[in-house]
């Protein structure tokens, strides 16, 4: 009987051993106007139909806000931490400003935004990415 057995020179690596990868390559980084068009069509396709509900808002905040996260996944920006952000209010000819602060490196991270409007109702989701060192 005889067996057979390989090796090989190269160790093995694990998936969530440290790579000291200090900087995303260009193909790698955040890129705001894909993610951008992703929220827009999220946006499109959740609140198209929908009637501003008091009750039903916090609902659709959280499942937007779970569809985004999981479809910027899906674009497989490698080591980046996502956070996403919905904001859902009555539409009344009233005017809204988000801001926000954040501490973060300018050469990696970013983040893309979008507004949808109709009558009744207004959102705005934004996503941050942030480069996981």
């Amino acid at each position: 009987m005889s067996r057979s057995h390989v090796t090989s020179d190269a160790p093995e690596t694990d998936v969530n051993e440290n790579t000291y990868i200090i900087r995303p390559n260009y193909m790698d980084k955040f890129k705001p106007q894909l993610v951008s068009h992703v929220i827009h069509e999220i946006l499109e396709d959740h609140l198209k139909d929908k009637a501003y509900d008091m009750d039903q808002a916090p609902t659709w905040c959280k499942t937007i806000t779970e569809v985004i996260k999981e479809k910027v996944k899906e674009l497989e920006m490698n080591r980046y931490k996502l956070a996403v952000n919905v904001i859902i209010g009555e539409q009344r000819g009233q005017g809204i400003k988000v801001g926000c602060r954040c501490f973060w490196d300018s050469d990696t991270d970013n983040y893309a935004q979008d507004i949808y409007m109709n009558d009744s109702l207004f959102c705005h989701a934004t996503v941050f990415g942030v480069f996981y060192y």
